[in-house]
């Protein structure tokens, strides 16, 4: 007979499971956090009848499927974005579990990931990155660099210096040029942190990443709005987006690119 907690498949299953739960408090941090308001307490609430969610309409995803996305006691509509932060937060999980198993660096990837997953959200809703996010991830991802194999501290040095320097020098350059900000602090700090976890090379692909999905974004946000150069859109959650594609997929690309220049 097979031991369940010998089965790779089963740990598979729960880290699923534990990255749903990671992403249930996930959405507190997203909706609370610009508020200044406690991640702690009160417990989990209706933001509308403020009654307080039961446990058992509080399981991730399949409470929301369950109450067909809909308060039990005032019926208002529970927005889909708390379950998909859920099965975000599952998969991403899953994912570097599958890669990592229990090396310390899942641990330092979990950490990373997760904060530019709230960092995607919080950005997207209020077009700000909190600082007490970004700071303290900067100090984490140096410090771990000593930590684990895959990036030495001279990279993850070089990659706060060239992500932090490098869209500071881009923010002052865009205000002199058009006369206003183009790129908030928030976006640089992000950058930095961005460096301190994933090196320079890290941060020129999260660049490029960014910049094309940003731009792609950025044309048909003009063309709806009628605006023109003037709309604004957070650039948070294009950085984020970047650094996840080079977490997952930045090695394999890297050696391809070197093989065509080879």
């Amino acid at each position: 007979m097979v031991d369940p907690f010998e089965s790779m498949a089963f740990w598979q299953i729960l880290m699923f499971c534990l990255g749903c739960c990671l992403g249930s408090f996930f959405n507190v941090v997203i909706y609370r956090l610009p508020l200044k308001k406690s991640i702690v307490s009160p417990g989990s609430h209706c933001p509308q009848c403020q009654k307080p969610i039961p446990a058992y309409d509080n399981i991730p995803v399949v409470s929301f499927l369950l109450l067909r996305g809909r308060c039990r006691f005032c019926t208002s509509r529970i927005s889909w974005r708390y379950p998909m932060v859920e099965l975000l937060a599952g998969v991403m999980v899953l994912l570097l579990f599958r890669r990592s198993g229990w090396h310390p660096q899942f641990f330092v990837e979990l950490l990373f990931s997760s904060s530019l997953l709230v960092i995607f959200f919080i950005d997207l809703d209020t077009m700000l990155i909190p600082d007490v996010i970004s700071l303290p991830g900067i100090v984490v991802g140096f410090a771990a660099s000593f930590l684990t194999p895959r990036l030495s501290w001279l990279d993850s040095l070089a990659g706060i210096l060239l992500g932090g320097g490098l869209f500071y020098a881009i923010a002052i350059g865009y205000q002199w040029f058009r006369g206003q900000e183009g790129l908030g602090g928030g976006d640089i700090k992000l950058l930095a942190m961005i460096g301190a976890f994933l090196g320079w090379s890290g941060v020129v692909f999260t660049i490029l990443v960014s910049s094309v999905t940003g731009a792609a974004v950025g044309l048909i946000a003009m063309r709806r709005s009628r605006k023109g150069f003037s709309t604004m859109l957070p650039f948070g959650p294009f950085l984020a987006l970047g650094a996840v594609c080079f977490l997952f997929w930045g090695e394999a690309f890297l050696d391809w690119y070197w093989g065509l220049a080879s």
